[in-house]
Order: structure tokens, then C-alpha cells, then sequence
């Protein structure tokens, strides 16, 4: 008996400290890709820094040099760039730690 209330605990703790969060991270992530705007400047998953030119429902294009536009699956949005240092480098540490 006192094996399965440590077996318990242990489960519980496994959610607290890593299911949780993790569900907590994947939901934000999706609300940045569902919100994303047509001039919002990206990271992409695969690292390659653009702007937003049109947006359809799964499927977005973005320029990544002066006319060069390539299309995206709305998943493969990392990030939006922000102006504020403090958010990019937030962006950074999550990227590191979901690594």
C-alpha cells in the first residue's frame, strides 16, 4: 500500500511540475500562431527571420529578403519578433529550454 501512494505522489509531481507547463506553453504557442498579423516580422522554426505579406487560413507568405516571398505553414512560426530587448531574449531562453 505505501508503494502505490509513492507511485501516486510521484505522478502527481510529474504533472505539476512538467505536463502542466508544457501544456501551458504549447497553448500560448498556438494563440501567437492564430493572432498573427499581415507586417508582423517572424521567426520562423527553422530560424529565418521575415515579414508577414498575406495570411490565409493554414497558409502564410513571408518575405525574407526585398522580393523574395516564400510560403509558410501557419505551425512553422517560432516567434513574432518584438521591438522590446526583454521579449526577445524571453523568446530565446524558451526556444533554449524546449530544446
Amino acid at each position: 500500500m505505501g508503494y502505490l501512494i509513492v507511485i501516486v505522489a510521484l505522478f502527481v509531481l510529474l504533472w505539476l511540475l512538467v505536463l502542466r507547463p508544457q501544456r501551458a506553453r504549447q497553448a500560448e504557442q498556438l494563440r501567437m500562431q492564430d493572432t498573427l498579423h499581415v507586417g508582423d516580422e517572424i521567426i520562423t522554426a527553422g530560424g529565418i527571420r521575415g515579414r508577414v505579406r498575406r495570411l490565409d487560413e493554414e497558409v502564410l507568405e513571408v518575405e525574407i529578403a526585398p522580393d523574395v516571398v516564400v510560403r509558410l505553414d501557419r505551425r512553422a512560426v517560432a516567434a513574432v519578433v518584438r521591438d522590446e530587448p526583454e521579449e526577445l531574449e524571453a523568446v530565446a531562453q524558451d526556444e533554449r529550454a524546449e530544446s
